[in-house]
């Protein structure tokens, strides 16, 4: 008799506990002043669930400690590739099909993938203080062509989507001469780090001049601090965008829970939070932007390779990079 109350007390208790949902991303998404704070509220709250998000220094880093840890990883879900990066992942076979209408999309460019679903974007920009940089460069050119004491911070992009979205930006733009760029740009070149929180904070801390960010970084510093001097270089020869996306994976325990959240990434509860706190432009239409987004500025032309040509030209174009900056 007891050991049958002991069964259906443990099978009670196994019943009444919430799903747990893992999610693998980046360190600037799960901070305390990222989304992942107010998104976990809506999400926990709407399905009686857990969400638990796991950070690493970026999202690139994050795919990695999936194929590290293999049949034993704990990710239910991986937030934060982008689109550069999505097919390279769809290659590892470790990512569901998501079956979730996309049609509401409302982004720069088509975008459709059965495995990823997107959920943010914004566009590469270098952005710097105009107080300090009273001239900007406005162009790929005039940025090395600046004094040689002047110095920008860049991420690695063998560990980092906006350190890849850099080079492919470069490859756009110079196509068969970017080594030739890369060499005239490394003396300006401070430090690589792995990641984008790295490479701002250094900037705010006054080390370098300009950091590689975004068009939508500058949002954060009016809205949060009041701020107007930090602004990003609008480049003549245009700007490369980034469209952020999440995947669930094929060895997650909770399938049901993942397709949900990802559904909810497309939702208007989401896209409202999006702009505040991951400060990016979210992937539906919503009522209205924040104010501080009117004053942002938005290229005139935009470039974006598909998840293929990045997959294919990839190692290519960042073994260019590297013996770029060793001669």
């Amino acid at each position: 008799m007891l050991k049958i109350l002991i069964v259906i007390l443990f099978f009670s208790i196994t019943a009444w506990a919430k799903p747990t949902l893992t999610i693998y991303t980046y360190d600037a998404f799960s901070a305390s002043w990222g989304p992942a704070p107010k998104i976990k509220a809506l999400f926990e709250t709407e399905h009686n669930c857990t969400l638990k998000f796991v950070a690493t220094s970026s999202s690139i880093g994050a795919l990695r400690k999936i194929q590290l840890e293999g049949k034993n990883t704990k990710a239910d879900i991986l937030l934060g590739l982008d689109t550069s990066m999505a097919q390279v992942a769809n290659k590892t076979g470790l990512f569901a099909y998501h079956n979730i209408n996309s049609s509401m999309l409302d982004l720069p460019t088509h975008y459709n993938d059965k495995s990823f679903v997107p959920f943010d974007y914004s566009y590469f920009a270098f952005v710097y203080d105009s107080e300090k940089l009273k001239n900007p460069p406005n162009s790929f050119e005039e940025l090395a062509s600046m004094p040689k004491d002047f110095k920008i911070v860049i991420q690695d992009p063998r560990s980092s989507t906006s350190g890849l979205g850099l080079l492919l930006w470069v490859k756009e733009v110079y196509g068969d001469k970017a080594s030739d760029y890369w060499e005239k740009l490394s003396p300006h070149i401070l430090t690589i780090t792995k990641g984008w929180s790295e490479a701002y904070g250094l900037f705010l801390k006054g080390e370098a001049d300009m950091v590689l960010s975004y068009t939508t970084s500058p949002a954060y510093h009016i809205m949060d601090e009041n701020k107007t001097n930090y602004k990003s270089a609008n480049f003549s020869e245009g700007h490369y965008a980034q469209i952020e996306v999440a995947a669930m994976l094929k060895s997650s325990q909770n399938q049901a829970l993942g397709k949900k959240f990802l559904a909810f990434l497309l939702s208007e509860q989401f896209a409202e939070i999006i702009p505040t706190a991951n400060w990016a432009y979210p992937v539906i239409k919503i009522e209205t932007l924040p104010k501080a987004f009117d004053s942002l500025s938005v290229p005139k032309k935009v470039f974006l390779w598909s998840g293929k040509k990045v997959q294919k030209r990839r190692k290519e174009i960042i073994n260019e990079w590297l013996e770029s900056l060793q001669k």
